[in-house]
């Protein structure tokens, strides 16, 4: 498999023991270890000779294990290609074993008897290196001499194709391991891992590629992997287009709570954006003395006033309405409490921002409340959080420690009973069975106030649309992500929901495609 765009279609990420235990039942159903090395190698080489062709100087710096066996491959490829090939050595030549002493002894005589130490003199005699030293299964950090060798190495700013992921990240996590190769390109095999999405590993991973070594397609549905790339491969089997004949209540109502006269403009923001996800009708669920200003700023989108949670239960009783958004600019504090529990009611309900804060001093009472109205419908999951890490950490805390943002977002949903969207520029999508995603479509320039308003309201709209709740979010993120990109740079929230058309219309040609076919 090829570039990044490619590796984007393989939504499945494998940890490193997973990892492991695919090259396991490879081995198994007859793929050798050297096959499986072998072609780990040559795909290394080959990513390098599309960028760097010869007489490009490669030095390779190999680990002890599998890592740099599949280094000395790719040396061996490139050597025969024409390659100016040097091979730096970390640790005793003695204690190569198994498929990686295979590789080393393949390679020419003139490349084994050239190895020597890998360190930092061996950077200024070559123009692109390859990072052999230590893979995504990494379980210590790296001090001493390796990590002297890989600030050396960033120091130099040569080009890196780094084999599996970039040394020094953690394959499960994305963190560094006291310090990390940042690579121009990485090439891992068979399938990514979380490191490769997850920050700081996936600033450091470059360009990244994924090789087919021949691991059979059984193994996959053996390891039965739970974490996910979100892409529209994961959810656009659960979304469905407007149809011809389709009227605006078929494809749902959606509530959103407003705050107080001063601070309605979040509330709006989640309102539009409800509307540009599809739902057909959106109304604004308003305090009194806030009517006159939603009603001066909004046009699509219906007003009604209301004074208190009792008068809002009663709007949700009407069967028409199939969700509800509340929590953005809508105040932190007893009423917000109520007027949750009202929504909680309802078919599908998102919390966001105030709605989130106001049970920080008793997350449990959140919790109970979200488990009872789920009682009511026992197979589906109704509820879909949307803290930052702030938000989190205060709904969460005996959470917000765990090493990972996946593990953190999975355990939420697990102890909530709840979808978590755990926003952030690598935004993590969990569900309370354990199914997780990990987003990576979103630039930079959606950290602007209102954004995550925006995503709140887009959570809703395809929520009121009958999608399942986690697959609303995944759905509801990504397109969140495409719209920033579609904005580009200087966006400000209100730009979001305009660019839906844009984002959407390749979905539906797809579904309409599909539908033909």
């Amino acid at each position: 498999m090829g570039n990044h765009e490619e590796a984007c279609d393989m939504l499945e990420l494998l940890t490193p023991s997973q990892m492991a235990e695919a090259d396991r039942l490879a081995v198994a159903a007859g793929v050798g270890g050297e096959a499986l090395m072998e072609a780990a190698g040559t795909g290394v080489a080959r990513v390098l000779a599309e960028r760097w062709p010869p007489p490009a100087r490669v030095l390779v710096l190999a680990g002890p294990g599998n890592n740099g066996g599949d280094g000395f491959v790719a040396a061996r490829v490139l050597h025969a290609l024409g390659y100016t090939v040097s091979i730096g050595l970390l640790g005793d030549r003695a204690r190569l074993a198994g498929d990686a002493l295979g590789a080393f002894e393949a390679m020419d005589a003139s490349l084994r008897e050239a190895l020597c130490p890998a360190n930092p003199s061996l950077l200024a005699d070559c123009d692109v290196v390859i990072d052999a030293l230590f893979g995504a299964g990494l379980a210590r950090d790296l001090t001493g001499p390796v990590a002297t060798l890989v600030d050396a190495l960033n120091a130099s700013r040569l080009s890196v194709v780094a084999v599996d992921l970039p040394s020094g990240v953690d394959g499960e996590t994305g963190a560094v391991r006291g310090v990390a190769v940042r690579a121009t390109e990485t090439v891992t095999f068979f399938r990514r891992k979380p490191g490769h999405l997850l920050y700081p590993g996936r600033g450091l991973c470059g360009v990244q590629h994924v090789i087919d070594i021949g691991t059979p397609a059984g193994v996959l549905e053996s390891i039965d992997p739970r974490t996910h790339a979100n892409a529209p491969a994961l959810w656009r089997h659960a979304w469905r287009a407007p149809s011809a004949v389709s009227h605006k209540y078929q494809r749902g109502h959606v509530v959103v709570a407003s705050g107080p006269a001063h601070a309605t403009g979040a509330a709006r923001l989640a309102a539009t954006a409800a509307l540009r996800a599809g739902a057909g009708l959106v109304t604004m669920a308003s305090p009194p003395g806030a009517v006159l200003v939603n009603a001066c700023h909004l046009t699509a989108v219906m007003i009604r006033s209301v004074r208190d949670a009792e008068r809002f239960s009663a709007m949700l009783d009407d069967p028409r309405v199939t969700s509800v958004a509340i929590g953005p600019g809508f105040g932190v504090g007893e009423r917000t409490r109520a007027f949750v529990n009202a929504a909680l009611g309802a078919r599908f309900v998102v919390l966001d921002a105030d709605a989130l804060t106001s049970f920080s001093d008793d997350p449990a009472v959140l919790f109970d409340a979200i488990r009872a109205a789920g009682a009511l419908e026992p197979r589906a999951v109704r509820v879909v959080l949307t803290p930052h890490d702030g938000e989190f950490a205060r709904l969460f805390p005996s959470l917000a420690a765990l090493p990972s943002r996946l593990e953190r977002a999975r355990a939420a949903a697990s102890h909530s009973g709840a979808v978590v969207i755990l926003k952030g520029a690598d935004t993590v999508i969990a569900a309370p069975d354990g199914r997780a995603a990990i987003n990576e479509n979103a630039p930079p320039w959606l950290a602007s106030a209102g954004s995550g308003d925006v995503l709140c309201g887009l959570v809703a709209g395809l929520g009121a649309q009958a999608m399942p709740a986690f697959e609303a979010a995944c759905m509801a993120v990504w397109c969140h992500g495409a719209a920033g990109a579609q904005c580009g740079p200087g966006l400000i929230a209100e730009d979001l929901p305009p660019a839906m058309p844009a984002v959407l219309a390749p979905l539906c040609a797809d579904a309409s495609t599909k539908s033909c076919a």
